[in-house]
């Protein structure tokens, strides 16, 4: 399997409230998420994220909390047969310091390129935002940029059928 989907998180795999996801209580899975993630390993695919978490930074919450979810997360993928390959994050803000690792940086698909030997052109990241494609495509991984809280389902499903 040397190919990966790259996710974004928020408001791409939970909903995004328009502010920092800051809690497990605030983080809601959306939909059909994880139908999206069995469409995803059925085509041979790995699940890779990569999210900003500048809140970190800001002190909006603590780094446990990202743990928390992201731990939150692998469990509800698993309880549908769907293990996540891997999860990087970002816990930086630009008014607090510079780094690659955030995006529109893209040393997160770097890594995630080098740790399972993937081919950039096979794989794909979808993000609701400019800068989550960017971060990509810096890298030669194509992107798609789905609506804030849009359907990571049908998203992949056009992809697949491509």
């Amino acid at each position: 399997m040397n190919r990966a989907v790259f996710l974004d998180r928020d408001g791409v795999i939970n909903h995004d409230p328009g502010d920092y996801t800051k809690s497990l209580e605030e983080f809601i899975i959306l939909p059909d998420v994880l139908e999206a993630f069995q469409l995803i390993k059925e085509n041979n695919y790995r699940i890779i994220l990569v999210t900003n978490q500048g809140g970190v930074a800001k002190g909006l919450y603590p780094l446990e909390n990202v743990y928390e979810i992201h731990n939150y997360l692998r469990v509800e993928a698993l309880k549908v047969g769907v293990e996540i390959d891997e999860i990087y994050f970002a816990p930086y803000h630009d008014d607090y310091g510079k780094s690659l690792s955030r995006k529109p940086g893209s040393l997160m698909v770097e890594r995630g390129l080098a740790k399972f030997q993937l081919n950039p052109a096979e794989c794909v990241l979808v993000g609701d935002k400019a800068r989550d494609v960017e971060s990509g495509e810096k890298v030669g991984v194509p992107g798609i940029q789905i609506d804030v809280n849009g359907s990571l389902l049908e998203a992949m499903k056009k992809y697949f059928n491509k």
